[in-house]
């Protein structure tokens, strides 16, 4: 459920303070040695810039699916393509398969889709600033 709340550029700043950090993480890890842990952290990361792009014009998404509503949101407020919606649709189903069902990733799914996520989260960091 989207709700108009007051923009808060202090929680958004926050949220990419804490993305940064995750994303800091990842460069120090070998993420090929652990990739279902790899997604988790890039989706966690894109999910705090996306909240924070939210918060900042003063949205606040809530309740059951609110991770695929703020996705939804953010693409089409911001001009996501098409399949870089579904893309994060994707990791937002892989991500809750592992944390619910242990689902494992394979290296070869970070190795092939590092540069769509880095181009994503570069995307996001940039509206960021914008805005």
């Amino acid at each position: 459920m989207i709700i108009k709340v007051t923009a808060d550029k202090e929680k958004a700043e926050s949220l990419m303070k804490m993305a940064d950090i995750t994303l800091e993480r990842l460069r120090e890890t070998d993420i090929m040695k652990y990739p279902s842990n790899t997604l988790i952290d890039y989706y966690d990361a894109i999910h705090k810039l996306m909240e924070a792009l939210a918060v900042k014009e003063g949205v606040k998404i809530k309740g059951e699916g609110a991770h695929q509503e703020l996705i939804d949101y953010i693409a089409k407020k911001h001009g996501l393509a098409e399949q870089a919606r579904q893309f994060l649709q994707q990791m937002r189903d892989y991500r809750n398969r592992i944390s619910y069902e242990g689902f494992m990733i394979n290296k070869n799914y970070i190795k092939l889709n590092q540069d769509k996520i880095n181009e994503i989260i570069g995307l996001l960091c940039k509206k960021l600033k914008i805005s």
